[in-house]
């Protein structure tokens, strides 16, 4: 059992990417990459697929409309690397821990992710350039 307030290891990388189903040909054929079943996450205003990799999974991520956060990503910077995410046993344990140190939660401070989870983001402000998701795994 993860003490509190520790954090990691990766739950995955998450990819911006305009289509699902042209992104997803390429893992399938060339990677040979089962996904898991698309996933609507309206609160974000993504859809997103889940790629096993081992002990650590990409996600990849499809706005749902132009006004989505991974459409604007999209039109800044094209498809990429969007975030990493850590897993954590504890968010607000966590989240405690990096505010006291200095770290920035994005607004709003706790929400609910793909297949449920608590996550919350760390502004890349804070991280080094790096938009950080914290998932709860209790």
């Amino acid at each position: 059992m993860m003490e509190p307030s520790r954090i990691g290891p990766i739950d995955h990388l998450g990819f911006a990417v305009r289509s699902l189903a042209d992104s997803l040909e390429f893992y399938r054929e060339a990677l040979g990459v089962t996904p898991s079943e698309p996933e609507e996450v309206p609160a974000e205003g993504v859809r997103v697929v889940f790629l096993p990799l081992g002990e650590t999974r990409i996600e990849l991520l499809e706005p749902l409309g132009d006004d989505s956060p991974i459409a604007r990503f999209l039109a800044r910077r094209g498809e990429g690397i969007h975030h990493v995410c850590l897993r954590v046993a504890s968010l607000e344990a966590s989240l405690e821990r990096v505010e006291r140190e200095g770290g920035e939660v994005i607004p709003p401070r706790v929400r609910i992710g793909a297949g449920g989870r608590r996550i919350a983001f760390l502004h890349p402000r804070s991280t080094g350039g790096v938009l950080l998701e914290l998932k709860e795994y209790l």
